[in-house]
């Protein structure tokens, strides 16, 4: 809108046109207040009904709220105010109005329950506290992407319609492609590596997985955002440690970019950024941590994956970020290289947060002959792969990498309930609109 003034801006002693929705009204009798909203904030309205024109008045009364006003006029100091000043109105324009009746109330005094936001997540956005989860989720990408480019990597993207899965199994989502049959993405991992055998060497994307599982938990999503990771030249260990420069670099971009935000969620002052080295346990170092507890009801044996009780009693015991390195061959995908000395034993790791895994990660098998030999052993059919295959008899370099979900990133940091809290319209088993 030209010449409009975001609310924060308005300065005493200025004519403004702002714009932004009625937040409320307060009629007193003979003075009135309407609250205006905007991105930046609130102003107060004032409306002085013997002063001023009667037909102004009606109209700035009458507007329900979430009803969308612009509103020209003069900025006065007045300390009464909720933010200091006050705009005394020269004219006032309906351009949008609501319903009487809202679905939820921005306003937040009266609660929602998550299906009713998710099914308004227009309404609900323009809440304080969920407005700030999204600034802060367009904060810790933009974060993410400067520690890549720290890093040397650069961004790719790559497809989402594809020919094979990634890791085969029943996890996939078939689409009709032109009458054959294709399926939506898991994972990059298979072309990113590709590109890690290229000239390009480090490589990193932002973009969306699609895991058909059929989970119905607060940490579930079907569609997520996935922040991924190849480094030609890498091992295992410099994999983690590019891991956890960038996620604390996500946490120290929040902690000095977006205070208000934090306030506003009711998290500042527990706000902690990750300091030093993130602990790095073995497999069998973190069974036997969680054996030793006792709090399972089961003794955890070699192979075993690590329930989500399990990860909430290591957690717990480690009490900030770490990861779980050096994985049961067994237990990882046909892609993660062994140990030279330990076949038994994989490169694969996990860095989890103390509620939950939030990156899987792991030296590539980058030997032709190994890697078939992999697809074999999970019962895959190398041939279905060759796109992928043919291009390690080409000069593969060693490489490593690893995938972060990014809604896991956000509700860990933010230490929300329900992961779908960090996602605009999230895709369950339950939810495919909007």
């Amino acid at each position: 809108m030209h010449g409009r003034t975001y609310t924060a801006d308005a300065t005493p002693g200025e004519a403004v046109t702002v714009a932004g929705w009625v937040h409320e009204t307060r009629d007193l009798g003979g003075i009135a207040f309407l609250i205006l909203r905007d991105k930046s904030g609130k102003i107060q309205v004032k409306l002085e009904k013997d002063e001023m024109d009667e037909g102004m008045v009606e109209t700035g009364l009458d507007a329900h709220r979430e009803s969308v006003l612009k509103v020209e006029g003069d900025v006065k100091e007045e300390p009464r105010a909720p933010t200091g000043v006050e705009v005394v109105p020269t004219d006032i324009e309906v351009v949008a109005p609501a319903d009487p009746e809202l679905p939820l109330d921005p306003s937040g005094k009266v609660d929602a329950e998550l299906p009713t936001r998710l099914d308004n997540r227009t309404l609900d956005l323009r809440k304080d506290a969920v407005q700030a989860v999204f600034e802060i989720r367009a904060e810790v990408l933009r974060a993410v992407r400067e520690a890549f480019r720290e890093h040397d990597a650069t961004e790719i993207n790559t497809p989402k319609i594809v020919a094979t899965g990634t890791e085969g199994g029943t996890e996939l989502f078939p689409i009709s492609y032109f009458g054959e049959e294709a399926f939506m993405n898991q994972s990059p991992q298979l072309f990113k590596q590709l590109m890690a055998g290229s000239n390009l060497e480090r490589v990193f994307e932002i973009g969306p997985i699609f895991r058909a599982e059929e989970h119905n938990t607060p940490r579930h999503l079907n569609e997520a955002t996935s922040i991924d990771f190849e480094g030609a030249f890498c091992d295992h260990t410099e994999a983690m440690d590019v891991a956890e420069a960038v996620t604390t670099a996500a946490y120290e971009a929040v902690a000095e970019n977006c205070a208000d935000e934090l306030e506003v969620l009711g998290i500042a002052d527990d706000f902690a950024v990750p300091s030093g080295d993130f602990p790095r346990l073995s497999y069998r170092d973190a069974l036997d941590r969680v054996n030793a507890t006792g709090e399972l009801d089961e003794h955890l044996t070699w192979g075993d994956d690590l329930s989500t009780e399990a990860e909430h009693v290591l957690g717990e015991e480690v009490g900030e970020h770490y990861f779980v390195t050096d994985w049961p061959s067994e237990v990882k995908p046909f892609y993660i290289k062994d140990h030279d000395d330990d076949p038994e034993t994989s490169t694969g790791f996990d860095m989890m947060h103390p509620r939950m895994e939030l990156v899987s990660g792991g030296q590539r098998e980058h030997r032709h002959e190994h890697l078939i030999e992999g697809f074999r052993q999970q019962g895959l059919d190398p041939e279905e792969f060759e796109y992928y295959t043919k291009m390690f008899r080409y000069g593969m370099p060693p490489h490593a990498g690893w995938g972060m979900g990014c809604e896991r990133l956000l509700m860990t940091m933010l230490d929300l309930d329900n992961i779908r809290e960090a996602v605009l319209f999230p895709r369950d088993r339950q939810r495919l609109s909007p």
